[in-house]
């Protein structure tokens, strides 16, 4: 017994001596946002382009902007592709802490050349700041603007808002009558006079996506500014709750590869493929964040019904108020409405 065993332990390793070793697949490492969303960007695009292209996509969840500079100028980026906001991609250019995305490699067409820069391109999604609110509360007369949501008489009932003045300045501007196309530059001292209108009226300041979803889930709050992929999955999962994309602020994200980045190759095949028509299609099938490339609309993929809550849809755009992220994006606007808005919620 112990001979054959010893006869087959030999001709093993010989089998493994004369079997050439396995290709490693290449890897890269990809920065998202984790959550709901992730998820839907994992099972949408990254699991099957990785399959496609025959290689590995590492995940990690977006540090911040300080973080990244840290490793940038270390020389050693955790990360060789990420998602970022645009705020953070304006200032990390301004800082060089991305490299030059390489356009022979990745095709734009379909993307709106404004979002389109030497060292970041937006995407992966865009996505609205919407009003969302309780169908159980307000029945057949909902609100539909942000006047309404400052019309505490009307529609009594608890409210929430994003600890964050990004979105909320022009949400209190519109509120207070100013044209979308009046809206830039900011009036910040306008603004937070009408934020302090409604801030004894916030029941909570809400810092996470997660927190304002339970918010909406359990019914605790009756309205409130939120992201239109996140009110979506609530509404998806039987939450009797409702949104308008009237006055919605609709914003991207963008991506970059840090300067320094160990497969900036890679990352530059892999963001082409991410950009990509039917990549951008693929997406809206697990969380309703639309698409940045406009002829994800002519693959078939998006039905009439997904169209309905993507805020890129046709319809959906016109009645939306697009945000300057080159007016956020300037560090003295980023630090004087940042101060005003500390101010704000400690009073």
């Amino acid at each position: 017994m112990k001979r054959q065993l010893g006869i087959v332990g030999t001709l093993a390793a010989l089998a493994h001596l004369l079997t050439p070793p396995a290709q490693a697949t290449e890897t890269i490492v990809y920065a998202g946002y984790g959550g709901t969303y992730q998820e839907a960007v994992r099972k949408g695009a990254l699991e099957p382009l990785a399959k496609e292209m025959g290689i590995t996509i590492r995940e990690e969840t977006i540090s911040s902007l300080a973080d990244v500079k840290v490793q940038v100028e270390a020389g050693s980026p955790s990360m060789d592709l990420s998602e970022a906001n645009v705020n953070d991609c304006l200032v990390g250019s301004q800082q060089n802490l991305w490299e030059p995305l390489d356009y022979s490699v990745i095709d734009t067409s379909g993307i709106d050349p404004a979002v389109v820069k030497k060292d970041w391109v937006g995407g992966l999604t865009n996505w609205s700041t919407v009003l969302a609110y309780s169908t159980k509360k307000y029945g057949d007369n909902p609100p539909k603007s942000w006047a309404d949501f400052w019309d505490v008489e009307k529609f009594p009932g608890t409210r929430a808002m994003w600890n964050n003045p990004y979105h909320n300045v022009e949400i209190a501007l519109l509120a207070d009558g100013v044209a979308p196309d009046k809206l830039y530059p900011l009036d910040l001292e306008r603004a937070f006079r009408k934020l302090r209108e409604i801030k004894p009226h916030i029941t909570v300041w809400y810092t996470s996506g997660g927190q304002a979803t339970q918010l909406l889930t359990d019914g605790e709050i009756d309205m409130m500014p939120f992201w239109n992929g996140r009110v979506a999955k609530v509404i998806e999962d039987g939450a009797p709750v409702a949104l308008t994309f009237n006055q919605g602020i609709l914003a991207f994200d963008c991506m970059v590869v840090p300067r320094g980045a160990k497969n900036k190759e890679l990352a530059m095949k892999v963001l082409n493929r991410l950009l990509a028509p039917d990549m951008q299609a693929a997406i809206p099938q697990f969380i309703a964040y639309g698409p940045v490339n406009s002829k994800a609309y002519e693959t078939g993929k998006i039905t009439p019904e997904i169209a309905e809550t993507l805020p890129s849809a046709p319809q959906n755009l016109k009645v939306q108020v697009p945000v300057n992220d080159e007016w956020w994006g300037d560090l003295k606007n980023a630090e004087k409405v940042q101060e005003m808005w500390t101010q704000l919620v400690q009073e």
